[in-house]
């Protein structure tokens, strides 16, 4: 079909089998709008949780085959890593017709530019999960890990998901938000003014002073009693929220 001038961002949708809802949320907004755009970028914790592509869970399959409906009706889809899927693969990828970005990525449309980013790393006043980010983010760790079996890397992982939300559980809400300072200093060293970014759970739009300028701050929500997107089009963007 026709694709219109229009690109989509999304983020921080944690598919999983357990959540059904946000599958087929997923499934009417790949079929009603993505459908129409020209790209989609999925910016991270696009799955709950990822221990490998080799993973036999029935569920991923699903989705890349929604994914590669979309790349075979001429839309291009691209993918970042996020805390939760830092480990999704090129062989999920050429499954879903996606390609593997990283981050900061520059997206440049509609004579505009936009730096793209999970948004994990912005957290820096997180010490603990930082550390954490560290080490797993390391290839000689990823290497190790995935070479261990599917059940141990589930232990692992779900031990992992259970020291962190006990760790959240008793630290104050800004501490696990972006440092302003951060997200200054990444912007100013890219070069840029516009940040698009998910992770915090915080959707928004966050007017910033930067040393040569104005700039703003796109914070796009997680999936859950609301699914969330970015639309950009030539006339600028807007933050969409619609209900699941």
């Amino acid at each position: 079909m026709k694709k219109s001038d229009c690109i989509y961002c999304i983020s921080d949708l944690h598919l999983s089998s357990e959540r059904p809802d946000v599958f087929e949320a997923f499934r009417s907004f790949l079929k009603n709008s993505a459908i129409s755009a020209s790209q989609l970028y999925i910016l991270g914790d696009f799955f709950n949780l990822w221990i490998g592509d080799d993973d036999p869970d029935s569920f991923p399959p699903l989705v890349s085959h929604e994914l590669s409906l979309l790349g075979e009706s001429g839309t291009e889809i691209f993918i970042m890593h996020g805390n939760r899927d830092f480990l999704l693969g090129q062989q999920f990828c050429n499954a879903s017709q996606a390609t593997l970005i990283t981050e900061p990525y520059v997206l440049n449309c509609f004579q505009q530019e936009y730096l793209l980013m999970h948004g994990d790393s912005l957290c820096t006043r997180d010490e603990d999960y930082m550390s954490f980010r560290n080490m797993v983010r390391d290839p000689a760790w990823q290497q190790e890990f995935l070479s261990k079996a599917v059940t141990q890397r589930q232990a692992f992982a779900a031990q992992a998901r259970q020291q962190s939300k006990d760790l959240s559980s008793n630290k104050a809400d800004d501490i696990m938000d972006v440092t302003p300072a951060e997200v200054i200093k990444v912007l100013t060293e890219n070069r840029q003014t516009i940040l698009v970014h998910g992770h915090t759970h915080r959707p928004a739009i966050h007017e910033l002073d930067l040393h040569g300028g104005a700039g703003k701050r796109i914070v796009l929500g997680d999936w859950d009693k609301s699914g969330w997107s970015l639309e950009i089009t030539s006339a600028g963007f807007t933050l969409k929220e619609f209900a699941i």
